[in-house]
């Protein structure tokens, strides 16, 4: 390559960089007083993008299953001065997932956000997982999101447009051992919501599909387990609490919001999840016997009683809850995944 072709490539990257930050600022809305619909919100992460919402202006409106949680999310919200209400709902009901759009553009005119969050997760080897697992799981990831979009784009564009964001996951990217249904379910929902924003584009309807990694949430406390739950609960949750794999979630939901707000097509989050899906294109094969590997690592197949389901709060050891988890169990208490005056804690053997 000589040096005038070196010039005129770096300068037609300069241009096109340019161009693409000059678009992106375009694209920028302004967050005050627009109404958001967040699925899963009462606690987690849901719970924090309300908050970054909340604190740009945006009424909130969160959807959940559990109304106690519900309440407590609701008067963190009030304390900070945040204009928000909820809704009881599931969104793995067809029913539900139609109906809280509709009810949210009843009680406020309209709806210019969906932030599709609401998650479950379950761990354990594939020989444990029913068919149940599977359907659970893509109720809620992709069923859900999709009555919900379908819900709310005919009010969006009637508005001139409006924000959709879906939290997929890196297990939407990348295949993860002992995560099969989560990761199927993601996989789904990451393939509808990108094919989706190009068609809804014309409508100044801007889909933004986020892949986080590890965050640490508190999460892993609400997951469920199965076989050996224990040690299943013990490598989910220290792998969630380390501060090398996981991010801040505070920081995380920043960074959501402000893809939102500018409409951006994805957002990774955190810089092992971009390496991780980076190393997957670049290199399957290996990725795929890295995984190989890590699966032989992780615990084994239990016996017949491996099919029972028992959340974090039931499979407490020795190894977790420990120092190794302690960001997590932080992380749980300030953002609502385990009620601090609820005297509830991780159970031991």
């Amino acid at each position: 390559m000589t040096r005038k072709q070196l010039a005129f490539g770096s300068a037609a990257i300069g241009a096109a960089l340019m161009a693409a930050r000059i678009s992106r600022k375009r694209r920028a809305i302004d967050l005050s007083n627009r109404v958001a619909l967040i699925t899963g919100g009462s606690r987690g992460l849901g719970l924090l993008l309300a908050r970054e919402l909340g604190r740009s202006g945006t009424r909130v409106v969160l959807a959940a299953r559990d109304q106690s949680e519900l309440d407590v999310a609701l008067r963190d919200l009030e304390s900070r001065g945040i204009e928000a209400s909820t809704i009881v709902a599931d969104i793995a009901e067809a029913s539900d997932a139609e109906r809280i759009v509709d009810v949210v553009v009843t009680r406020y005119g309209g709806l210019d956000i969906l932030v599709n969050n609401a998650g479950v997760i379950k761990v354990g080897p594939l020989d444990h997982m029913t068919h149940a697992d599977f359907d659970e799981a893509m109720s809620t990831h992709f069923w859900g999101p999709l009555r919900t979009m379908r819900a709310a784009i005919p009010h969006m564009r009637q508005r001139g447009g409006g924000r959709i964001v879906n939290i997929s996951s890196i297990g939407g990217k990348i295949g993860v051992p002992h995560l099969v249904p989560y990761c199927a379910s993601k996989f789904a929902l990451t393939g509808l919501s990108t094919a989706m924003r190009g068609e809804l584009l014309a409508d100044d309807i801007y889909i933004t599909t986020v892949s986080p990694g590890l965050m640490r949430t508190g999460s892993p406390f609400n997951a469920w387990f199965k076989g050996q739950h224990r040690q299943e609960f013990a490598w989910f949750a220290i792998a969630d609490s380390l501060p090398l794999l996981s991010i801040d979630a505070d920081r995380a939901a920043r960074q959501i919001v402000d893809a939102l707000r500018h409409g951006d097509a994805e957002l990774v989050v955190s810089w092992p999840a971009r390496i991780a899906i980076a190393a997957s294109a670049a290199m399957p094969n290996t990725v795929a016997f890295a995984m190989s590997v890590a699966n032989g690592l992780l615990p084994s197949q239990a016996d017949a009683n491996g099919e029972e389901s028992r959340s974090g709060w039931q499979s407490g050891s020795r190894v977790a809850p420990s120092i190794l988890t302690r960001l997590g169990e932080r992380a749980a208490a300030v953002n609502n995944e385990i009620p601090q005056s609820s005297g509830v804690r991780p159970a031991h053997p």
